[in-house]
C-alpha cells in the first residue's frame, strides 16, 4: 500500500507518501501527453513539462532522501517509512513511466506523419538533406563543439547538471579491440535543438540537433584513424539543495550567489542514458564516475532533456496547437484613465490568465509617475527574466518616491534572477530587503500609498501566485485589488514586520503564516465541526495545490469524522486518504491537470449559513504555516466572493480533466453521469467570464 501509518497527536492516521503522490501528479501529465484528443504539439508539451517536472523532483525530493540515507533509522521515525525503501519505489515507479513516456513519443511522432510533419534522424536523410545539414553544421554547430577525448584526461570530466551529452565511441570496422570513448556536450543553450530542413512536397522536416551532431561526427573526429562512430545520450541529474554556510562575514545575496555555483557540483541522483548504449561503454562511464546502484542508473530512449520539447515548432498549423484563450478585456478598467480611481469605487479582482496581467502593470505604471503617490511597497519570490515590473517598480523609485521592495533570494532555480534583478534594484534608489533569517517570504502583496487631500489612502493587491508575467499566461492565478482599511492596515503591518522583524503585530482579519495562519484555520475547522454537532450548515470547501501538513490533514479528519463535509481540489501532492469509513468518509479529493496550470489557493468556510472565503499564498504544508512569511486574506466584498465561489464549484464539476484522488493513487478520471454533459471546468471559466463582459458592457450601456 503507498500509505503509510503515523504517530500524531496521539492517533495513528492513514497519509499517502508525499514522494508517491508527487510522482501520480506527475503520472496525470503523462496521461495529457497519451490523450488522443489533445492536439498534438500540446502532447508533446506536455512530455516537456513531465520531463522537467521528473528533474526538478530528482534534484530535489530524491536528494533529500538520499541524504537521509545517513540517518536511516532516524528518518524513518521523522518520516514514518524507510527512506532506502521510498527511493526503491521511486526508481520502480520511474522506469515504468519511463517505459509509458517512449510508447507515447512513438505514438505522437505517427501521428505528426499524418500531418505531413516528419521528425527524422541521421539515418532517415535524402543527400540533399545531408548536403543541407552538412553545410549548416560547419556553420552554425561546429564551433559550438568541445568534444573531451576520455583517454587523455587524468579525471573524468564534471556532467553538468541539467546538460546532454553524447558518449562517443570510435572503433574501427576491421578491428574491434581498437576503441576509445570521448564526451561532446550538446549545445542546445546556443542552438535550437530542433533544425528545420528545406519542404519538400508540402512535408516540413524536422531533425534534432544531437542527430545532426551525430551524422557529422566523422567531421569532429577526422584527425583519428577512426571510420566507425557510435552515439549515445547521457544525462546526470544533480542535488539541486542549497548549501548556505553561516559564515557572519558573507552577506546573504553573496551566500546564495556561492550556493548556486556550487549546485553545478552537486552529487549525482540520477544517471539517464540510451538503453542500447554497449555494455562495455555503460560500466566504463559508470565506473568513471564512481556512481553505483544508488545514484539512480534509469535506461531510455535514444533522446534526453524532453523539456524542450516544450518549444518544439507548430509550424503555425492552428490545428496541431489549443485553439488560442486571448485574455479577455474589461471594458471598466479600459476605458478608465486611472486605474486606482477603479479601485477606490470598488474591490477588483483579476484571474489569470483569462483576465491580462497587464492591468497590474498597469496600476504600477500610474503609481510610478502619479505625483500623490508617497510610497510602494512589495514582495516579489520570482519575477520574469525581463520583468516589466521591476522596471515599474525602478522608474517609481528615479521620479522620488520610496519604493520597498522585499525580494526572497532563496527562491529556488530563481536565485540568479532575483540576485540580478535585486542589483538593478539597488542601482536605481528601490530599498531592497532580503528578507527575515529562517523563514522564506513566499507571500504575494503590494501597497500603494496616495495622499489624498489630508487623509492617505491605502491601495492593496494580494494575490495567490507572483508578479510574474510568464507565469500570468499559464498559471491560473487570482489578484484582488482593494482599498478596504481592514485589509490594507493589517497588509501595511506584515511590510513593517518584513522591514523590522523586530516588530510584530496582532492580525483581526489576515491570517499570516508563522504567527497565526496554522490556528486561525484550526479555528475554522473546529467551528465547522461545532456547527455540524448541532446540525447547521457545516462544510470545507478548498481549492488548493498541496495538502501535505499531518497535522492539518488530522484536523480534517476530525472534521470528517464530526460530520462536515469536505470538498477539496489539490492539484498536485495530497498525503490525506479520503473516502475510509470511519476516519475520512465524508472527504472528496479531486485533481485536474488541463491545459493551465492550476495554482490559486481559495478557501470556503460554511460557518453556518455566512459562508466564509479566503485566497491565499500558502498551501497546507509544514513549510508554509511555519517556516514561511504567507498571507490569506479574507474576501469582504460580496461580488468577488460569489466569482470566488464560481471559481471553486466549476472545479468541483469538472467531469473532463478531473481525476479521483484515493489511496491507490491509479489517477481514474471522475467521469460523467448517464445524462450528464460535458464540463471542462477551465474552458467553462473563459465563457463565463466572456459572458459577465458582455453582461457588464449592455448593463453600462444601459446606464448610458
Amino acid at each position: 500500500m503507498l500509505f503509510s501509518y503515523l504517530y500524531n497527536m496521539g492517533k495513528n492516521i492513514q497519509l499517502v507518501n508525499r514522494e508517491l503522490s508527487w510522482l501520480s501528479f506527475n503520472g496525470r501529465v503523462l496521461q495529457e501527453a497519451a490523450n488522443p484528443d489533445v492536439p498534438v504539439i500540446e502532447r508533446l508539451k506536455f512530455l516537456g513539462i513531465f520531463s522537467n517536472n521528473l528533474d526538478e523532483f530528482f534534484r530535489i525530493r530524491v536528494a533529500t532522501l538520499r541524504r537521509l540515507l545517513i540517518v536511516e533509522k532516524g528518518a524513518k521515525k521523522i518520516m514514518g517509512q524507510n527512506p532506502r525503501k521510498v527511493l526503491e519505489k521511486i526508481q520502480r515507479i520511474t522506469i515504468g513511466y519511463q517505459n509509458k513516456f517512449d510508447q507515447i513519443f512513438a505514438s505522437i511522432i505517427q501521428e505528426l506523419q499524418r500531418k505531413n510533419i516528419f521528425l527524422i534522424n541521421e539515418e532517415q536523410l535524402t543527400l540533399d538533406q545531408i548536403n543541407y545539414l552538412k553545410s549548416y553544421f560547419d556553420r552554425h554547430i561546429a564551433c559550438h563543439l568541445a568534444p573531451i577525448m576520455l583517454k587523455s584526461v587524468e579525471r573524468f570530466p564534471e556532467l553538468v547538471d541539467q546538460s546532454i551529452y553524447l558518449a562517443i565511441k570510435l572503433s574501427m570496422k576491421g578491428n574491434s579491440s581498437v576503441k576509445e570513448y570521448s564526451l561532446i556536450e550538446i549545445p542546445t543553450r546556443l542552438i535550437t535543438r530542433f533544425i528545420s530542413l528545406p519542404r519538400k512536397d508540402d512535408k516540413h522536416y524536422i531533425i534534432l540537433l544531437d542527430d545532426v551532431i551525430r551524422l557529422c561526427l566523422n567531421e569532429v573526429y577526422s584527425i583519428f584513424p577512426y571510420d566507425r562512430y557510435e552515439a549515445y545520450t547521457i544525462k546526470i541529474t544533480r542535488d539541486a539543495e542549497l548549501d548556505v554556510d553561516n559564515d557572519i562575514s558573507e552577506s546573504l545575496l553573496e551566500k546564495i550567489s556561492k550556493g548556486v555555483k556550487n549546485r553545478k557540483k552537486g552529487q549525482p541522483v540520477r544517471f539517464v542514458y540510451d538503453s542500447r548504449i554497449p555494455p562495455d561503454m555503460l560500466e566504463y562511464i559508470a565506473k568513471a564516475m564512481d556512481l553505483d546502484e544508488d545514484d539512480f542508473g534509469i535506461p531510455g530512449g535514444r533522446y534526453h532533456n524532453f523539456k524542450d520539447f516544450i518549444r518544439f515548432p507548430d509550424f503555425s498549423n492552428a490545428t496541431l496547437i489549443n485553439e488560442p484563450m486571448p485574455p479577455i478585456p474589461i471594458r471598466e478598467l479600459d476605458e478608465s484613465k486611472s486605474f486606482l480611481a477603479v479601485i477606490a469605487k470598488h474591490d477588483i479582482m483579476l484571474h489569470y490568465p483569462f483576465h491580462s496581467f497587464t492591468y497590474y502593470i498597469k496600476m504600477l505604471r500610474e503609481a510610478a509617475i502619479d505625483p500623490k503617490v508617497s510610497s510602494i511597497h512589495i514582495t516579489l519570490y520570482r519575477v520574469a527574466t525581463e520583468s516589466r515590473v521591476v522596471h515599474a517598480l525602478m522608474n517609481a523609485a528615479l521620479n522620488g518616491k520610496k519604493v520597498t521592495a522585499i525580494v526572497e533570494l532563496r527562491a529556488r532555480f530563481d536565485e540568479n534572477s532575483n540576485i540580478f534583478w535585486s542589483k538593478q534594484m539597488q542601482e536605481a534608489g528601490v530599498n531592497v530587503v532580503f528578507g527575515i533569517p529562517g523563514l522564506k517570504i513566499h507571500s504575494k502583496m503590494t501597497l500603494i500609498t496616495r495622499n489624498e487631500g489630508r487623509k492617505q489612502t491605502k491601495y492593496a493587491t494580494i494575490s495567490t501566485g507572483n508578479f510574474h508575467e510568464g507565469n500570468a499566461n499559464l498559471y491560473t492565478d487570482v489578484n484582488v485589488f482593494t482599498v478596504n482599511p481592514k485589509i490594507t492596515s493589517e497588509i501595511e503591518k506584515v511590510f513593517t514586520f518584513l522591514e523590522n522583524n523586530y516588530k510584530t503585530f496582532n492580525y483581526k482579519h489576515l491570517l499570516v503564516s508563522p504567527m497565526n495562519m496554522r490556528r486561525k484555520i484550526y479555528s475554522l475547522i473546529e467551528q465547522e465541526m461545532e456547527n455540524a454537532l448541532n446540525k447547521k450548515t457545516a462544510y470545507i470547501h478548498c481549492k488548493i495545490n498541496n495538502l501535505v501538513d499531518e497535522d492539518m490533514i488530522n484536523k480534517l479528519y476530525q472534521a470528517s469524522m464530526a460530520g462536515v463535509e469536505i470538498k477539496l481540489v489539490v492539484r498536485g501532492v495530497c498525503a490525506l486518504v479520503p473516502g475510509i469509513k470511519g476516519l475520512s468518509e465524508n472527504i472528496e479529493v479531486y485533481t485536474i491537470v488541463d491545459r493551465l496550470l492550476e495554482h490559486s489557493r481559495v478557501f470556503f468556510f460554511a460557518n453556518g449559513g455566512n459562508e466564509l472565503c479566503y485566497i491565499s499564498s500558502a498551501d497546507w504544508m509544514t513549510r508554509n504555516l511555519d517556516y514561511r512569511v504567507e498571507v490569506a486574506a479574507p474576501i469582504y466584498d460580496k461580488r468577488i466572493k460569489a466569482e470566488l465561489r464560481t471559481v471553486v464549484d466549476y472545479a468541483l464539476r469538472d467531469n473532463v480533466k478531473s481525476r479521483i484522488v484515493n489511496h491507490k493513487q491509479n489517477n481514474n478520471f471522475r467521469g460523467r453521469g448517464e445524462h450528464e454533459p460535458e464540463f471542462r471546468s477551465q474552458l467553462e471559466l473563459y465563457k463565463h467570464y466572456q459572458q459577465r463582459e458582455l453582461d457588464s458592457e449592455t448593463s453600462m450601456e444601459k446606464g448610458h
